[in-house]
């Protein structure tokens, strides 16, 4: 179908050929033309129509399947582009964050800056109580297990120190001990008290034990001779508290340090210390080592039979963390050697086991008079051996080496096993 503007311009063409006649000029032979600038225009109404139309329709299915208008669909998506644009930003935020602590590290790897830290240390002062307090208000309990070791108390000693300048002696009285922890099965302990000087530790005390308590009160004195106060002042006084345990090492509780420079000997001290933790695995008194021997006595044969059984955590003798330890038992009297025996050497190991049986012969009218030295000694082929620690038993004898031995004899034909702690031994056992 023609569009109008065709139809009329046909219409209209004779007219115009009569008019102009006289002028010699005939339109009768002019094609029909069409404005094409009006017919684009017509077209593209055409198409905008059609494209309104199917929006519009397309608004409409919206609106019946998800039941909101039109209004509410842009404002949805005007919604999910502030989202979109605040996630960009923050992820462009976040980036140059970390550029600019990389750049900050760099630069503190090179120099530190002293403006930045004289303006810390100045407003240090002022926040300080706020900031504790929000720190207070919000941290987190602690855990029971840690709040149950922070209160767990070794209990405190005390004692009496007087210092004689005339005869360069230290008097030391330990006086009692309160609130022990209980290391026994029945809720109590054994305890009582080693005293020495460090760091020689040639001379060591023992007060006496005190079975299945807490608070055990001592009042026992021990002098130490020979002490000059300019020696004194480079000394430390130790109270080392141990439960007493005969078929098994004895478990240290705790120890009290004191310093002896750092009190007034002129003056006599007496007073109460919390017990500490002690110092590296098994205190100090553990640095050489433990062995644990039975002893029996037969008063009618006249035998005394001593059984090494093992001995633990031994002193590093060899270069390669090692030792070759064996143990040698010497009957003694009146400082002269009256029969020694040996055990057989272990290889490579500081917890040697043995288990080998010595029997000796000393009447019952001697048994008193004798004493029984049990050393470990280090094995060297090529060297001598050299003396681990010993210990010494006998009459003369004190601490734990003299219960063992007095509770050998008040249970006759009964052999008695002990843990003994190794002591420093004395130059002429260097000789094997």
């Amino acid at each position: 179908m023609a569009p109008r503007s065709f139809v009329k311009r046909n219409a209209e063409a004779p007219q115009k050929t009569e008019e102009n006649v006289g002028g010699g000029i005939t339109d009768s032979n002019v094609l029909p033309t069409t404005d094409t600038s009006e017919k684009n225009g017509g077209t593209e109404e055409v198409f905008t129509a059609k494209s309104e139309n199917k929006f519009k329709q397309f608004e409409e299915e919206l609106e019946k399947d998800l039941g909101i208008p039109s209004w509410g669909l842009v404002a949805i998506l005007i919604v999910v582009g502030v989202i979109i644009l605040g996630i960009c930003f923050c992820c462009i935020r976040r980036c140059c964050r970390k550029r600019r602590s990389k750049d900050g590290k760099k630069g503190l790897k090179g120099a530190v800056d002293l403006k930045s830290v004289q303006l810390l240390g100045s407003t240090y002062k002022d926040k300080v109580q706020p900031d504790m307090e929000e720190l207070t208000d919000n941290a987190e309990e602690p855990d029971e297990a840690e709040s149950k070791q922070s209160e767990v108390k070794l209990g405190r000693l005390q004692y009496k120190l007087e210092y004689d300048f005339n005869s360069n002696s230290l008097a030391v009285t330990v006086i009692q001990a309160e609130e022990l922890p209980a290391l026994d099965m029945g809720g109590t302990s054994d305890p009582y008290v080693k005293v020495y000087l460090l760091p020689d530790k040639k001379k060591k005390f023992e007060t006496k034990v005190h079975r299945k308590t807490l608070n055990p009160v001592f009042n026992e004195t021990f002098t130490f001779k020979a002490v000059p106060y300019a020696d004194a002042m480079n000394k430390t006084l130790v109270f080392a508290i141990f439960d007493f345990d005969r078929f098994s090492k004895h478990d240290q509780i705790g120890e009290v340090k004191v310093p002896l420079c750092q009190i007034d000997l002129a003056q006599t001290i007496e007073e109460w210390r919390e017990l500490q933790s002690v110092e590296g695995e098994g205190g100090q008194d553990n640095k050489l080592g433990d062995i644990c021997f039975s002893l029996r006595y037969v008063p009618t044969a006249g035998k005394l039979t001593v059984v090494i059984l093992e001995a633990k955590n031994l002193k590093k003798m060899d270069v390669g963390g090692l030792s070759d330890p064996y143990v040698k038992i010497a009957l003694m009297q009146n400082g002269k050697r009256l029969k020694k025996k040996k055990t057989s050497i272990k290889k490579c190991t500081l917890n040697p086991y043995y288990n080998e049986s010595f029997t000796f012969e000393v009447p019952f009218e001697q048994i008193q008079k004798v004493q029984l030295v049990v050393t470990v000694v280090d094995y060297d082929r090529i060297g001598t051996s050299e003396p681990i620690g010993k210990v010494v038993l006998g009459y003369n004898a004190s601490g734990t080496e003299l219960r063992h031995w007095s509770d050998m004899l008040a249970s006759p034909r009964r052999p008695i096993a002990q843990w003994h702690t190794l002591k420093d031994p004395e130059d002429g056992d260097k000789k094997d």
